[in-house]
């Protein structure tokens, strides 16, 4: 730091007690005796006086705004215990610090409440003679700095804590300044001069001596000025310079910060480290792994942790406990040099003078250029030109050049062959270091740097211009701010102001200058320094070019460039097995390049005129390629032709390229193109012209006829191709269902093809039914089965019962079927046959009763309801299929068993539902019902009683029971109406042994006449038949029914005794009164016998279900099919 006189006035016999700054420091306010003097802070020019005080001006300040208090009208005035010598308001204007005679520090609000009271060890012998506060607004806290004539200068925070240790000064200081932002003290006092401190208060240096006491010193905002004003009248005006110490080596910078702080930046990396010394820091240097730190009175030598080259952490290697002159100061791995003027000094860490050089002339610059540890070199300029080389072991300095004029900085190339020199005249001149020859030299330069990892770059900053030369090629210039240092890589080092900087400068003017002179490796070496992916293009392509193979493929791997790479490789590949044509690899190489004809001129002059051809080809230069070829190979032609063709189809022109196919006979190509585009007019015309040997053409034009929906053409060219299977899968697809059927007349071998499609078709379109019988007819029995099961199901599920009824019905037929054809199934599919003829004889049942919950209005009569209410409660075994509800049938049967008069069975209805879950729509009416049921008598009528009749056995039933629908006495089975489930009079019967079911219908058909069948029936009992109980009511014309002897016989007992008959018997029945159940084998078929002849019953062909005649000829009509069976009324039997 260096204090330069600005201005300095003298007013005579007169003290200035204070100075004052304009806030924009253009001006400059002293308090003289009893005026006030305004100067130009610029040249000390007195601007005006000011008079009117009566009395000395001890103070003069500058209203920041004018006011001291804008929401009071007056001053308030406080009284203190001491004279007030100074105050301050802090950054922020709410608190006002006081210094006072009695060494209190008095820090108050602004209503004058005393908040913080400090008080100095010294008391009345130490007055409080300054204070400030630091206007920092980088502080986290409002720091007061506090001298006093004890000699101390003292820092304190608002709360009044002390920050650090008591300053000891050796003057009684008068006055205490901050610069603008708090970075710097300026103090001045009895000691006759100001001097300048850290924010800490270590003392840097002396401002400006004077003759008298330094009463006051301000700085003159945002700037180094400072003014003082003196007991003598003399004020001054002194610019401070802050010099820069730093140090560089390599990507490592050390600069000075603060005066009293180091930071070590990482130039790459942008790291930085703050040393904190506490004293003024004069000299640093830098050197690889050590750095050296020269203080005012010693010398710190600092080291890295670790040899990392990105490390950052330095600790304390020696400390040379010494006070030192020197101008220039470097450090080597194990020594430390001080140059003072003329002399050289070598010193190791621990102080010890080890050597020493003497110059002719004034050291100008001085540099280590490395080497190994206790052995390094040193580069030295002097004024007088000379440059020398100093080796730290070596007492002898070894002159390398001689120049007319002074040096001012100097550096040796990476390989030190090479010697750059700035001059004191700015002009640059590199010289060869074993010739001492001058290599070329160049004007305006301030600074040279070699670039550490290339030997033969060197660049030179001056006149805002920065400056880069290769070789000895021409100079390359860009513009740039501030002082060039260094070179390493791609990166420069400038340092602007204070601050340095690494600057990325692309190396791409040198690489094209050697890139002209086609020398590639040199070129590269320069590119590996940082250039941009163009660059690296440019240097592959050139490279390429140049047949540098080596050099092209490292660029092209910068580059990710895998096309080129696979070039090269491919290249290197033919040179290992022996190709050597160099004009071959250059044509491939144009041909990447899409340098075309010139690639096709040298193909045709290395004799490879095919490679010529499918490059034009590929590239489709048809044209180009027919020109090439000519018209003498035809074989090439056709060939051309085809490619054509492919480029056509690619390149969207497909009718062309389908044309071009056929003209090449190319049909399936041909064909492709034309089926994707759908042109069916030349599809049929191809199909038409080809063989019908040509399969896989005709097949394709068929898969696109098919695929285009023309069916009948696809027809077409299936019959041409004999492909019957592809002709019935293409009916099948198209849903042609009749011309299948009657392909598959002609050809039964197909059935399976056929009829399983349609019935997956009819089951697809919600046709099960017909689906059913598809299945049946292609064979498929399981399908089938399948299809009712899942018919049957979800027609339970969904609640209709008659579905579910009639597809049980034909679930138990299809089961039938199966018992018919396989013997193995035989036994099992009769169990289901008869379980499910059972489940839908139920389902039919109960869809009244769930029509009678569920609907408003029933279509049934109650007695019908009530039947069929007790037919089912009879038939309910313990497993009650699911979606029949007990509830609703015993509901059903309690409100009809009330309307007929059952109304014990109406009761036990109602005490049956009580054990059971009742939905609640049912509750009220059910607990209506079951109380008003108990009102009736305790019977049922005998009217329904009598119609339970036994027509066996003449046995009276009850009208539920328990046993199912038997009688309770013979156990005989009721045959029921299938529509209003009244008892009919109807016995079955069976056949003796021996007895076919073709001879018993012939044997009733005969009908022969009474006295025949009575002298039989005797015939029959000598023969030892089973005995009749003969009811003979007294007359003569009365004959015994011999099946009325039958059935008559063996009433009572646990077991069922069917009814038997001879063929006798047989004879002696009237056709009309027999009703025969034909079932399919392999059941057997059944026989009935009516008792009642003029009750007409008729039995349904197909289901063998049995109704009152009347009622089945209006159901018939109402449904036009039986009502159980749905068989339709017109179908032959």
């Amino acid at each position: 730091m260096r204090a330069v006189l600005a201005w300095k006035e003298i007013i005579r016999d007169q003290c200035v007690y204070d100075i004052a700054f304009k806030p924009d420091g253009s001006q400059v306010i002293v308090a003289a005796g009893l005026r006030v003097l305004v100067y130009d802070t610029a040249d000390g020019s007195i601007i005006q006086p000011l008079k009117g005080h009566k009395d000395i001006v001890y103070c003069v300040a500058y209203a920041k705004d004018g006011l001291w208090s804008p929401e009071q009208k007056s001053v308030n005035k406080h009284k203190v215990s001491s004279k007030i010598t100074c105050c301050g308001w802090t950054n922020d204007g709410q608190y006002l610090a006081l210094g006072m005679m009695n060494g209190v520090v008095s820090i108050r609000n602004k209503n004058g409440e005393e908040k913080v009271k400090i008080e100095r060890p010294g008391g009345t012998s130490s007055p409080i003679w300054s204070i400030a506060w630091n206007p920092s607004k980088d502080e986290h806290n409002d720091i007061l700095a506090v001298a006093d004539w004890g000699q101390k200068m003292t820092f304190y925070q608002l709360s009044g804590k002390q920050i650090g240790k008591d300053r000891t000064l050796t003057y009684d200081p008068c006055c205490v300044s901050y610069f603008s932002k708090g970075e710097y003290i300026v103090m001045g006092g009895s000691d006759k001069q100001a001097s300048l401190y850290t924010k800490d208060g270590v003392r840097l240096g002396t401002i400006g001596e004077q003759n008298s006491w330094v009463w006051t010193c301000r700085v003159k905002p945002d700037s180094n000025f400072v003014v003082l004003g003196c007991q003598d009248g003399t004020i001054a005006c002194y610019q401070l310079i802050f010099s820069t110490v730093h140090g560089l080596y390599k990507d490592r910078y050390a600069y000075r910060d603060s005066m009293t702080d180091v930071i070590v930046q990482h130039l790459i990396t942008e790291q930085k480290v703050r040393i904190k010394c506490r004293d003024l820091v004069k000299k640093i240097a830098i050197y690889r792994n050590r750095l050296a730190i020269q203080l005012p009175e010693k010398i710190l030598i600092y080291e890295l942790y670790s040899d990392d080259s990105s490390d950052m952490h330095y600790r304390i290697k020696e400390k040379i406990c010494r006070k030192f002159e020197c101008n220039l100061l470097v450090v080597c791995s194990q020594h430390i040099i001080l140059c003072q003027e003329k002399r050289l000094q070598c010193l190791s860490f621990t102080s010890v003078r080890e050597k020493e050089w003497v110059m002719e002339s004034l050291i100008r610059y001085i540099k280590v250029i490395g080497g190994p540890p206790g052995r390094e070199g040193l580069l030295v300029g002097l004024k007088n030109g000379a440059i020398l080389k100093i080796f730290v072991d070596n007492p002898f300095p070894i002159t390398l050049l001689k120049l007319s004029t002074s040096v001012r900085c100097l550096d040796m190339s990476a390989s030190r062959n090479k010697l750059a020199v700035v001059d004191e005249h700015n002009t640059l001149l590199v010289y060869d270091i074993n010739s001492k020859e001058l290599l070329f030299q160049e004007p305006n330069a301030n600074s040279v740097a070699w670039n550490t990892q290339c030997e033969d770059m060197l660049c030179f900053s001056g006149n805002g211009y920065l400056n880069i030369k290769a070789s000895n090629f021409p100079v390359h210039q860009q513009k740039m701010q501030g002082f060039m240092v260094g070179y390493n890589g791609s990166k420069i080092f400038c340092l602007h102001v204070y601050s340095m900087s690494a600057v990325e400068v692309p190396q791409s003017a040198p690489m094209y200058q050697y890139l002209e002179r086609k020398m590639f490796k040199e070129a590269y070496h320069i590119a590996c320094l940082g250039v941009t992916d163009s660059d690296w293009r440019d240097l592959a392509t050139e490279a390429l070019e140049g047949l540098d193979f080596d050099t092209a493929k490292k660029a092209f791997i910068r580059i990710r460039d895998l096309r080129y790479l696979e070039l090269i490789n491919s290249i290197e590949e033919r040179k290992k097995r022996g190709e050597s044509d160099n004009e071959l690899f250059l044509a491939d190489v144009y041909a990447y390049q899409g340098k075309f004809h010139e690639a096709a001129k040298l193909y045709k002059r290395t004799g490879q005129e095919s490679r010529a051809l499918s490059m034009y080809t590929d590239l489709r230069m048809f044209e180009y390629a027919k020109e090439f070829v000519g018209a003498t190979d035809p074989k090439s032609s056709r060939i051309l032709m085809t490619k054509q063709a492919d480029w056509a189809k690619s390149s969207k022109e497909p009718r062309a390229a389908a044309e071009m196919y056929l003209s090449a006979g190319e049909h399936l190509k041909a064909i492709d193109i034309i089926g994707e585009h759908g042109w069916a007019d030349m599809l049929i015309d191809i199909a038409r012209k080809l063989d019908k040997a040509e399969r896989e053409p005709l097949s394709k034009c068929a898969f696109y006829f098919k695929k285009l929906k023309h069916h009948g053409y696809a027809s077409e060219t299936y019959s041409k191709m004999g492909d019957l299977q592809a002709l019935v899968q293409l009916h099948v697809e198209t849903r042609h269902w009749d011309e299948a059927f009657s392909l598959v007349e002609k050809h039964p071998q197909f059935r399976n093809d056929v009829f399983v499609p349609y019935a997956q078709w009819l089951a697809e379109n919600d046709r099960f039914e017909e689906a059913q019988k598809a299945f049946h007819k292609a064979g498929r029995q399981n399908e089938a089965v399948k299809v009712l099961e899942q018919l049957t199901h979800n027609a339970v599920v969904e609640n209709r019962f008659n579905d579910a009824g009639y597809y049980y019905w034909m679930l138990s037929m299809q089961c039938l079927d199966i018992a018919r054809e396989s013997e193995d199934q035989r036994d099992e599919m009769l169990k289901k046959f008869e379980r499910f003829q059972h489940l839908a004889e139920l389902y039919h049942v109960y869809r009244s009763i769930q029509r009678y919950t569920d609907e408003p209005f029933s279509s049934h009569m109650p007695e019908t309801l009530f039947n069929i209410c007790r037919f089912l409660l009879n038939n309910l075994t313990k497993d009650i299929p699911p979606g029949i509800s007990k509830v609703n049938t015993l509901y059903a049967l309690a409100k009809q068993s009330g309307k007929l008069g059952a109304y014990k069975l109406a009761r036990y209805s109602y005490e049956k539902l009580q054990e059971l879950h009742i939905p609640s729509r049912f509750q009220e009416s059910i607990e209506l019902g079951s109380l008003t049921i108990r009102s009736k008598p305790f019977h049922d009528s005998e009217d329904l009683i009598e119609g339970m009749m036994c027509y066996r056995c003449s046995t009276n039933n009850p009208l539920l029971n328990n046993q199912g629908s038997v009688c309770i006495n013979c156990r005989q089975p009721f045959i029921y109406s299938a529509s209003s489930y009244e008892v009919l009079p109807l016995v079955q019967f069976y056949l003796e042994e021996g007895i076919g079911d073709e001879e018993a219908v012939s044997l009733i058909d005969l009908e022969v006449p009474h006295t025949d069948q009575r002298d039989a029936r005797w015939q029959d009992m000598d023969n030892g038949e089973l005995q009749a109980l003969r009811m003979d009511d007294g007359f003569d014309d009365t004959e015994e029914d011999p099946f009325t002897a039958k059935m008559s016989f063996e009433q009572g007992g646990s077991n069922f005794v069917p009814v038997k008959v001879s063929r006798s018997v047989l004879r002696s029945m009237s056709r009309r009164d027999v009703l025969i159940k034909r079932w399919p084998r392999p059941l057997k078929w059944e026989y009935f016998r009516s008792l009642l002849p003029d009750v007409s019953i008729t039995m349904c062909p197909t289901c063998f279900k049995m109704f009152h005649s009347e009622d089945y000829e209006l159901l018939v009509l109402q449904h036009n099919c039986c009502p159980y069976c749905r068989r339709p009324i017109d179908e032959p039997n």
